[in-house]
């Protein structure tokens, strides 16, 4: 039986419940549970909209791209699983492109490619929107982890080297937003939550 369009689009949308219960290392802020991936995703997009003035060129994003690339870049994960940020992983790519097919691929056509483009687009941060899109994917961590007394650069003993580092990121499309993750990071290493 051949499915119509909008049983295809319905069949996504079930699918994508899934992410809902992908957890992340990330606690929520108050500390009493870990954050779920649809609830990563739902966030940050409602920062894209709140926080595009502090980007480098906010009259040169196309905030709706922005929105629509932060809500589908983690979908995958429902397949893939998600992968600890300070983790290495090298079938991770491998994964992660299996899994945009299968779940991408329940849509009609045209959205499977529109939203498979824009996924591969984030993943490469290949223009500004997706530049400024992964730097938002860094920056809400980074901040939980600090609310939550470093939870899990604690757990895990993660150098300030490899905090800065992997969140570099965000210079690439704000300054303001790289200066106030530096600050983070800073009150992070005098509070004792990074290795040195």
């Amino acid at each position: 039986m051949t499915m119509n369009r909008l049983e295809q689009q319905m069949a996504f949308i079930l699918e994508v419940d899934q992410l809902k219960n992908v957890e992340r290392q990330t606690l929520i802020v108050d500390g009493t549970r870990r954050e779920n991936s649809a609830e990563h995703s739902w966030h940050i997009a409602l920062m894209a909209l709140l926080l595009a003035e502090h980007a480098d060129h906010p009259d040169q994003l196309n905030l709706l791209k922005v929105v629509k690339m932060l809500l589908v870049h983690d979908i995958i994960e429902i397949d893939a699983g998600d992968v600890f940020a300070y983790a290495q992983d090298d079938e991770r790519e491998e994964r992660e492109e299996k899994a945009a097919r299968r779940l991408f691929g329940l849509l009609p056509r045209d959205q499977a490619e529109e939203l498979h483009k824009l996924w591969r687009e984030f993943e490469e941060r290949s223009t500004p929107e997706a530049r400024y899109a992964a730097s938002l994917d860094r920056l809400l961590p980074l901040v939980q982890n600090y609310l939550t007394g470093g939870y899990t650069w604690v757990k895990y003993h993660i150098p300030e080297e490899k905090v800065r580092k992997r969140n570099q990121v965000i210079r690439e499309s704000s300054q303001a937003l790289w200066q106030y993750a530096q600050s983070i990071i800073d009150q992070a290493r005098k509070k004792g939550y990074l290795e040195r």
